[in-house]
């Protein structure tokens, strides 16, 4: 393993590691000791890679928002009506979010908007919704009486309702509940000729989707070229080599990264910096 390699290996846990803490803890009581000793490296290393704390928190948030654009765009960019392959971009997102705690921990920096941050994680889905349903009016699929603006409003505020319901209760991003709720929507944005043709529980089996949660983009940081392990939940699967692995805060003097090594117990933490969502 080549010393690049290492280094975008101990970038990948440090980000992993900084969403989980900041999952469950929150931006502000998340600290640099607690993140540097959950990839297995030394503070040193984390500094080496991230000059604070807001750094880390930014990573996370790019993360995110790649994998967020990439699921938005698979509805985009597909063939067929217009209407089914919005439900179908809800299961996927859905998906994406139980799957992957670096998207969720992402959505939670981003909600909180700590330091008037600007990256808006919602605009993706915002923009897929509209693009879709008023594809869906020049085909001929919406119901009289229903214009993109006002089907994009109750499906937008239907599906934010879901994700922050399933922030507490991963139940309510359940395939179940998605399908529930486009029974309900659908007979009422549909035309009517299309009310036996869309499928409220989407149409790929319930695991499609093999970049969900392991998006190849997801990682990438402007000069760090392909990190393919960022985004892979430990439950889904945890890439070789990320978090405590050999070479990761171990490496051989000759290619260690500068102060990537043991631990000397000091945390590095910052001074006094207090981070779709589909909202």
């Amino acid at each position: 393993m080549t010393k690049q390699d290492r280094a975008v290996r101990t970038r990948l846990a440090l980000i992993r590691s900084a969403a989980e803490h900041f999952e469950a803890r929150g931006y502000v009581r998340a600290s640099l000791s607690e993140i540097s000793a959950g990839a297995g490296v030394s503070s040193g290393a984390l500094h080496f890679h991230f000059a604070n704390k807001a750094a880390v928190a930014e990573a996370v948030e790019h993360a995110a928002a790649r994998a967020l654009r990439r699921v938005a765009g698979r509805g985009r960019g597909g063939d067929g009506c217009a209407l089914q392959r919005l439900v179908d971009v809800t299961h996927h997102v859905a998906r994406l979010l139980c799957a992957d705690v670096v998207v969720r921990a992402g959505l939670r920096l981003n909600a909180e908007a700590v330091a008037g941050r600007v990256r808006d994680l919602r605009r993706e889905w915002r923009e897929c919704v509209h693009a879709l349903l008023a594809e869906a009016e020049r085909r001929g699929e919406l119901a009289a009486g229903m214009p993109p603006h006002r089907s994009s409003a109750v499906v937008l505020a239907a599906t934010t309702g879901i994700e922050v319901l399933g922030r507490e209760d991963p139940g309510w991003l359940a395939r179940p509940s998605l399908t529930d709720l486009w029974h309900l929507l659908l007979p009422c944005v549909a035309a009517p000729h299309l009310a036996g043709a869309l499928d409220p529980a989407g149409t790929e089996p319930e695991h499609a989707g093999p970049d969900i949660g392991r998006d190849a983009d997801l990682g990438r940081e402007p000069g760090v070229g392909r990190e393919p392990g960022v985004g892979r939940e430990a439950g889904v699967g945890r890439e070789a080599g990320v978090g405590m692995e050999a070479g990761v805060g171990k490496e051989a003097d000759a290619s260690r990264e500068p102060d990537v090594g043991r631990d000397t117990g000091g945390a590095l933490e910052e001074p006094g910096r207090a981070g779709l969502a589909l909202r």
